[in-house]
């Protein structure tokens, strides 16, 4: 598809920190979060005016879903957008908890992992043509998503029983399937859940759940970019080299405990290879790839910072300081560590760890770094402002978010999800949205008239009231 639909759905940790005897359980926490976003709607599942969705997911964690974007660089802004929406909601749920007399410190973090061991996702989501072999493409794809970790990993501090470990990514510890329809228990790389929210006959949601959740804008673009491209290489049947991998489960776990990103890895075939040949041999591809077929703007930026990353992973991976996440962390606790002359086994590393993916910017490491200049970044503050209120003005998201506003506006009672609009006292009228690519419709313009008109009336017969 050279065009394609895109979607990251993020699930937060939160964490609150009482400072007396009385607490506060998480889950009330949470109903803080959204009472700022009270609607219509069903109090834990909102849709916002940018066409996002946060809802409570399972096991207490707030959840971001992006709107539908048209392309990996949209979709990096609207889900940093997420993350300044967070930390809005955070403001007012302290302000809450203070009135509530309670004293602490409530923390929200974009990271996978917390103290106790439990995970939490980030999910990646493409759409893809409905006549593309789902099994096929999945297989075809797994190979790159095993190895892609070596520049999309968060990294993270885990202590064993061996000692202190830092490891590239903080998902693939929690991965025990190639394919699978659960995303909680028996996690897998890729998701079988076949929900495309759109015309079903048409297209299918490939559901990609084995990815870190990013701070850097560079690491979650070319996260983004790369498995595009990958996954459009597939769709032409431009991939002529097979790197099945003897097992798959195995190597996304051993390929996190290498920061060198060269362990060899044994394929089906017998063969062995790193992780950075792997994704060599799809970069090469892809070069060419792009040279023969058309493809967007993002997907040739993606190309070419894929190719600086493989070559700077080859020969000394702290080039990558200020630009992949893993890399940029590791760099920052080392530099505390021989600052503060410890070492890692230091407590407090585990807390910088933590402290690195906290939403709030004043609080943040990652942002710290930010604000120093020290980490590259891709898009500005003016653009992820705009995406909090704004949604994608090419695809479906812009009718949902236009309309979301409107109803607020004039008080109408609504309800909604991915693919329809529902209104009116009995949410009898209903509009199908199953185009994602689609902007505008008759239906909803007619739906806003109606709004419009209805208003109206409300607004004259206010005025002949009044004058009686």
């Amino acid at each position: 598809m050279q065009k394609r639909i895109y979607g990251i759905e993020t699930e937060y940790g939160i964490i609150f920190t009482p400072e007396g005897r009385k607490t506060l359980p998480v889950e009330k926490a949470i109903r803080f979060l959204f009472e700022k976003l009270i609607t219509t709607e069903h109090f834990l599942n909102v849709f916002l005016e940018n066409g996002a969705r946060f809802y409570q997911d399972t096991g207490c964690h707030p959840e971001y879903a992006t709107p539908e974007c048209a392309s990996p660089g949209q979709l990096i802004i609207f889900d940093k957008a997420g993350e300044r929406i967070l930390e809005d909601l955070q403001l007012y749920a302290e302000e809450k908890i203070r009135e509530e007399r309670i004293g602490g410190r409530l923390s929200i973090f974009k990271n996978n992992t917390d103290f106790v061991g439990n995970s939490y996702g980030c999910h990646e989501n493409y759409l893809v043509d409905r006549d593309v072999d789902f099994y096929y493409l999945a297989e075809q794809l797994i190979p790159f998503l095993v190895t892609r970790q070596i520049y999309t990993g968060a990294g993270k501090v885990f202590q064993t029983q061996d000692g202190i470990h830092y490891c590239v990514s903080q998902r693939a510890q929690h991965i025990y399937q190639k394919i699978s329809g659960t995303t909680t228990n028996d996690r897998s790389i890729i998701n079988t859940r076949d929900e495309p929210h759109a015309d079903r006959e048409k297209y299918r949601r490939l559901h990609v759940i084995v990815g870190d959740s990013n701070m850097s804008e560079y690491t979650n673009f070319i996260k983004v970019g790369t498995c595009s491209v990958v996954l459009q290489m597939i769709e032409d049947n431009y991939i002529n080299k097979d790197f099945t991998l003897r097992n798959p489960v195995k190597a996304i776990k051993d390929i996190t405990y290498d920061a060198t990103c060269k362990r060899r890895l044994r394929l089906d075939n017998g063969r062995e290879y790193s992780p950075i040949e792997i994704q060599r041999e799809y970069c090469e591809m892809a070069q060419k790839y792009i040279e023969q077929y058309p493809v967007t703007d993002d997907h040739k930026k993606a190309v070419y910072m894929w190719q600086h990353v493989l070559d700077c992973l080859d020969t000394d991976p702290d080039k990558l300081d200020r630009q992949i996440d893993w890399v940029i962390k590791r760099r920052l606790i080392q530099s505390w560590v021989d600052k503060h002359k410890t070492t890692w086994t230091d407590p407090r590393v585990l807390m910088l760890d933590l402290q690195y993916h906290d939403i709030r910017r004043e609080r943040s490491l990652y942002y710290l770094l930010e604000r120093k200049g020290q980490v590259e970044r891709l898009f500005n503050d003016e653009e992820i402002d705009a995406a909090k209120s704004n949604p994608p003005q090419d695809t479906r998201a812009r009718m949902r978010g236009e309309f979301i506003k409107l109803a607020r506006e004039n008080s109408i009672q609504y309800d909604l999800d991915w693919s329809n609009i529902r209104l009116g006292n009995l949410l009898n009228v209903r509009v199908i949205c199953n185009n994602p690519f689609e902007t505008d419709t008759e239906k909803v313009a007619e739906l806003v008239r109606t709004i419009q008109k209805t208003n109206l009336r409300k607004t004259s017969l206010s005025k002949l009231v009044i004058q009686s």
